[in-house]
């Protein structure tokens, strides 16, 4: 067997990627590796949304090109390969700047790697341009002994790119316009991912609440979705991300109310708090809008938390406009949150304004968000002491003894209990924890 080494950067839906990858490659005769060492093949799988992504990546490459020489010199070929949304948006630039780099591809175009691969032992490979056929009508099953190994939580990817086109965004460029999955074939996904030993399911898109997939003669939206993987005998959660506040329809408004499996966590994005800024941004809705979506889910769902992301140092921003946004962190009261200084992505049109705020504003703003987003988390957690909880065993803990698992509102929890409880959801009273995790007993 050959060995594949997969270095996965970014989001939840790269990791799906990387997971394809290797499904793709396994009936050429791949299996993973987690000693880059010892890999014939090498992939990183990239993103682009982070600050610094090329430099990142090309400081890697310079560490993977040390392991090639290596394993020249004892008489090993490698392969490596860069792959993502980096590779799809720099890959001429990364061609002409890593001649370590022997198949570069965009993430429309993995279902051809094995072909990639015949061809990249004798000349380099690029292949960023966007496919006329729909990879995932390329993509084998997963062996389930693979999906074993993979765990009990899965993502599934069914939805893809994005017609919003909020100017700090790469998304439109690098993973094209919205594009749904048909509902069988996710529904057939899934399937397997239960045949496999999985309980709980996060359903993945970019912006995935856009989603319309094809049943019959008409459309099925994300709610509709929902309820029929909940029929779904041995799935036992769902969950998904990341959501546009546009795109939050009554319907699935309502699946939060109606639907046990549906866990009541909710990442919806809304970015800043401010009016002037969220226009700039081209966000398509206002503060009030948010905050009065915000209400009306936490009417149906009352026990939901929200997760958000923000943005701060956005060109133009003020003072003012900073307080705008911690007014909707304190008004919402979020129970995580992704934040970010502002960064320029090259050919996005954020990265043309004027009025960029200076370096030193933007690390304050950071640090003075991430206080109060931090201490909502602490209060959010301390709120959970003292309640019982439904907790689904994933893994072993670092203790002898003890497993690992994941609350309704994906809090780690760790808890004394036997082995065999690994693949249950078990109630845990919960006795103590911090901002980034709880203790437990069974309840």
């Amino acid at each position: 067997m050959k060995k594949l080494f997969i270095k996965t950067f970014g989001c939840q839906m790269n990791v799906y990627d990387s997971d394809k990858m290797s499904d793709v490659l396994a009936p050429s005769g791949y299996e993973n590796t987690n000693d880059v060492n010892e890999a014939d093949l090498i992939l990183l799988n990239t993103c682009h949304i982070r600050e610094k992504a090329s430099e990142k990546l090309f400081s890697e490459l310079g560490r993977m090109k040390e392991v090639g020489i290596e394993r020249k010199e004892n008489g090993k070929e490698t392969l490596i390969g860069v792959a993502g949304c980096v590779a799809q948006a720099q890959g001429e630039e990364i061609m002409k700047r890593a001649p370590v780099v022997d198949l570069v591809f965009g993430p429309q175009a993995y279902h051809r790697l094995p072909q990639m691969l015949k061809t990249a032992k004798h000349s380099r490979v690029i292949d960023t341009d966007f496919p006329e056929e729909d990879k995932f009508n390329f993509l084998p099953k997963a062996k389930k002994s693979t999906t074993i190994k993979r765990g009990l939580t899965s993502f599934l990817t069914v939805q893809e790119g994005c017609n919003k086109f909020c100017s700090f965004c790469v998304v439109p460029y690098t993973r094209g316009v919205e594009q749904s999955r048909p509902v069988a074939q996710i529904i057939d996904e899934a399937k397997n991912l239960v045949n496999g030993g999985v309980k709980e399911i996060t359903l993945l898109g970019q912006n995935v609440n856009a989603y319309h997939g094809e049943s019959g003669k008409s459309d099925v939206s994300l709610a509709s979705l929902l309820y029929k993987l909940a029929e779904i005998d041995g799935l036992e959660r769902l969950r998904y991300t990341t959501s546009h506040p546009n795109d939050m329809g009554e319907d699935l408004i309502l699946a939060h109310k109606e639907l046990p499996a549906l866990m009541p966590y909710l990442h919806l994005p809304v970015q800043s708090g401010s009016d002037k800024i969220l226009k700039s941004m081209n966000r398509q809705h206002t503060n009030k809008e948010y905050l009065n979506l915000i209400e009306k889910i936490k009417t149906a769902r009352p026990d939901i938390a929200i997760s958000g992301d923000f943005i701060v140092g956005f060109p133009g921003e003020s003072d003012e406009d900073f307080e705008d946004t911690l007014d909707v962190i304190r008004a919402v009261a979020y129970s995580s949150a992704y934040s970010f200084k502002y960064s320029p992505r090259p050919g996005t049109p954020g990265a043309k304004m004027e009025n960029q705020v200076p370096e030193k504003v933007r690390v304050e703003r950071l640090a003075e968000l991430q206080k109060l987003i931090n201490e909502q988390q602490t209060l959010f957690n301390e709120n959970t002491i003292g309640k019982i909880v439904p907790v689904l065993f994933d893994k072993k803990g670092r203790s002898e003894g003890q497993l690992g698992g994941r609350s309704p509102y994906l809090q780690p929890v760790h808890v004394n209990a036997p082995s065999d409880f690994i693949g249950l959801i078990k109630k845990v009273k919960i006795i103590g924890g911090d901002k980034n995790s709880l203790r437990g007993n069974l309840a």
